[in-house]
């Protein structure tokens, strides 16, 4: 893989952002619901610190936001066809740095279930577990938790 930009999301960034939810392959059979109908609107990306993870060509390959209050992970994704690259490795850390600097002490991150343990091997604990919200979420998902060092950035 080529060099690997990850930098601040723009209005302009929340169709493909969008699209790289609904279509990704970690959310098919029973995990279907929460992504279908799923938008990133401009509205979401100017609240919080959303990034992408681009190319050289500016494809693009991941992403996450940063919601400050409560301190959260959401809307972490790679690109189907970047899984296995490192991206999701380099957003994580990505991710870690920013809340470090903005001067934040923990991250709380619901999980995906099968992305569980990429979360722990990252660096995070489990801390227990968040009950399903149906219709969409039918499931008990993973809570976890990044904890950070300040002197660390």
């Amino acid at each position: 893989m080529h060099a690997i930009t990850i930098k601040r999301a723009g209005a302009g960034d929340a169709e493909r952002l969008t699209a790289l939810v609904r279509s990704s392959g970690a959310y098919t059979g029973m995990y279907a619901s929460i992504v279908s109908d799923y938008v990133v609107t401009v509205e979401y990306i100017a609240r919080h610190h959303v990034f992408v993870a681009v190319d050289a060509t500016d494809r693009l390959l991941g992403c996450y936001a940063l919601v400050s209050e409560p301190p959260e992970l959401d809307l972490a994704f790679v690109a189907d066809d970047a899984q296995g690259l490192g991206v999701g490795r380099l957003l994580v850390e990505h991710m870690l740095h920013r809340a470090r600097a903005t001067g934040l002490a923990e991250v709380r991150v619901v999980s995906h279930p099968p992305a569980e343990e990429f979360y722990r091997r990252m660096g995070a604990e489990r801390i227990g577990t968040v009950a399903p919200t149906p219709p969409k979420v039918t499931w008990q998902r993973p809570e976890l938790r990044f904890t950070l060092d300040p002197a660390e950035h």
